[in-house]
């Protein structure tokens, strides 16, 4: 029977998100000025605008826009008219993010700054005004796990106002990090990565997963609290990629029960490929069948009522179904399929 019951990370909060500089979601007045175009908390259209600083820096050359690192630096400032802009964006998707079934919110300031002091701050004030207009309770994010700790302090020293946090991550590269999920009575997202790799073959995968569990218990973490990432990986690089998060996702199932959870990057196998919303909403139902109850993804862009209304036997989700599960070498047949038009027929 499907489940249909999935708890939602919320990833969208991530000061690594780009928009395109010539995409709809970025104008240009005649004066030269720039903003982000985006609907608000009253679902009224707003313009945050993008700072003369940002155009300077080479990603903006490159055409895209980091709008979540732009909001949390005018929320920051200490012009009035600046923060209430990076407010009211940050706001508005956390709105959006919990109407469309957000369980936690995802969290990440890394790439505000490659100075740490600068990535506290940024930590300390997204925690506060998050706390001060959201219900549901954040996700710490950062690849330091000084910054988890930093973010763990500052969601702690407001009251812990939405209930206990969640952590992404902790690996067994990254063991002190379960110390302080223990400190903060936090759930954790744990990754199947190794000492220093990523695993290649699903018995690696088990072999990490069943280490850093064992890490968790040792600490009296509950299953209860455990959040297994069984990596996924883009399906365009190894059509053996989706059936090693999906064999990887039935052991670890198997292996320690109902009571913990599983979770991943879904829409990290669609990277590289045409029609992204097609095969992410074919390998989500996938990987729920194979034993997933969680996911790390934007519920704004993979819609549960459409993934779960997705006709399994159409030939536009049988050839993406038979992608996922490594049956179409190089994606040949999607590809093909695609560029004639035959995916796109409902």
């Amino acid at each position: 029977m499907l489940k249909s019951v999935l708890t939602v990370i919320g990833e969208n909060i991530h000061t690594t998100r780009v928009l395109r500089t010539n995409g709809k979601r970025i104008i240009r007045k005649e004066n030269g000025d720039e903003f982000v175009v985006y609907k608000n908390i009253d679902d009224i259209t707003s313009f945050m605008p993008i700072p003369d600083f940002f155009k300077g820096t080479q990603i903006y050359k490159q055409g895209s826009v980091k709008h979540f690192m732009i909001a949390v630096t005018l929320g920051m400032s200490t012009s009035d008219e600046d923060r209430i802009h990076g407010e009211n964006y940050i706001s508005a998707e956390i709105k959006r993010q919990k109407d469309k079934g957000s369980n936690f919110l995802d969290l990440n300031v890394d790439e505000i700054s490659y100075k740490i002091d600068i990535q506290k701050k940024a930590m300390a004030w997204l925690i506060g005004h998050y706390s001060s207009v959201a219900k549901l309770p954040p996700c710490i994010d950062s690849s330091s796990v000084e910054i988890i700790h930093h973010g763990l302090e500052c969601y702690r020293s407001v009251g812990s106002p939405q209930g206990p946090p969640m952590v992404n991550s902790a690996s067994l590269e990254r063991i002190p990090v379960l110390d302080l999920v223990t400190e903060n009575n936090a759930a954790v997202i744990v990754t199947a990565s190794g000492v220093d790799s990523m695993p290649s073959e699903i018995s690696d995968r088990m072999s990490n997963v069943s280490q850093i569990i064992k890490q968790c218990l040792d600490r009296k973490i509950p299953l209860s609290q455990i959040y297994v990432d069984a990596l996924v990986f883009p399906i365009s690089v190894d059509q053996n990629f989706g059936n090693h998060y999906l064999k990887s996702v039935v052991q670890i199932r198997e292996r320690f029960g109902e009571e913990i959870h599983i979770t991943g990057g879904l829409s990290n196998i669609s990277f590289g490929l045409p029609l992204r919303k097609l095969i992410n909403d074919t390998f989500i139902r996938l990987s729920i069948e194979s034993g997933v109850d969680s996911a790390i993804l934007n519920p704004v862009e993979s819609d549960r009522e459409r993934i779960f209304a997705l006709d399994m036997e159409s030939e536009r989700v049988q050839t993406t179904v038979n992608m996922l599960l490594g049956k179409d070498e190089y994606c040949t047949d999607f590809l093909s399929k695609y560029r004639s038009g035959e995916l796109t027929k409902i």
